[in-house]
């Protein structure tokens, strides 16, 4: 049976590994045994499952995508690597022509945009790869596109708790408050509350510890202008397997539409989630 074959960019970081170890679960992929890594990454191979992947730092990136090609053919890469890499790292895949999709939050989005619509090669860029989240963000985006000024005169309260080495403001925040934004709520990003604190998430939020070092705890709040009206919308993640297998739909995808020939085109998983 053909595989997909996959390269997960950002071993050895938390998320990159999940999903390394659900493509090795997965009969109907192959993960390639090397990762695009950062500058500050000095070990040269990781071990993961009885593999060994190889750690490629940007100096050898070209050469070595070079050689893969030449050796295994077509693939699809995954980047959950950094948010101060996003950008570079997406016009580094369109000069090569890899079709990506792109978990990493962060950077300058519109420019991410742009490097796809302006290459031969089609993308799937979300801030949030869990179906269950993007299928709640479905239906605020049915609200704000259907009902705009739905909550005019509301304040909103949005707070986030993720793990201490994430370095951004949840992505998934940033895109609910747009939504909210155009219910006629008048919120700015700056605004979002976010911790990083494990004592503060062990004690305050009552985040299990096992957790700690990878959640995804949101929650937000509209009040009425006369407080009266208090409608809140909670989301709590715990691990990583959600986004995982949310990325694995999105490479499936994304194989057959690099297979149909699409170029310079952008996903989001809600596409995925149509399957169109």
């Amino acid at each position: 049976m053909k595989t997909i074959k996959v390269m997960i960019n950002g071993i050895p970081g938390n998320v990159a590994l999940n999903v390394a170890k659900h493509v090795l679960c997965d009969g109907g992929m192959t993960l390639l045994p090397w990762s695009l890594t950062g500058p500050e990454i000095t070990q040269n191979d990781f071990p993961l499952e009885g593999k060994t992947i190889a750690l490629v730092t940007p100096e050898k990136r070209e050469r070595t995508i070079q050689e893969i090609v030449k050796r295994e053919g077509p693939f699809i890469t995954v980047d959950y690597t950094h948010p101060s890499a996003v950008n570079d790292n997406a016009l580094f895949y369109a000069r090569m022509k890899l079709p990506f999709v792109m978990g990493t939050t962060g950077g300058d989005r519109n420019h991410l945009n742009d490097t796809v619509l302006k290459s031969s090669i089609p993308a799937v860029i979300a801030p949030n790869m869990a179906k269950e989240i993007v299928g709640l963000q479905t239906m605020l985006t049915y609200a704000a596109d259907n009902f705009p000024g739905l909550f005019k005169d509301y304040s909103l309260e949005i707070v986030e708790s993720h793990q201490a080495g994430k370095a951004d403001t949840s992505g998934t925040a940033k895109a609910f408050a747009a939504l909210f934004n155009k219910m006629g709520v008048d919120f700015r990003e700056e605004d979002i509350k976010k911790e990083r604190d494990p004592e503060i998430q062990k004690r305050e939020w009552r985040i299990p510890e096992e957790h700690l070092k990878g959640h995804a705890w949101h929650t937000y709040t509209l009040l009425s202008q006369d407080g009266t009206v208090k409608i809140a919308f909670t989301h709590n993640i715990n691990g990583r397997d959600i986004y995982s297998k949310g990325t694995l739909d999105a490479v499936r995808f994304l194989s057959e539409k690099a297979a149909q020939g699409e170029t310079g085109r952008i996903f989001t998983m809600i596409d995925v989630l149509k399957g169109s």
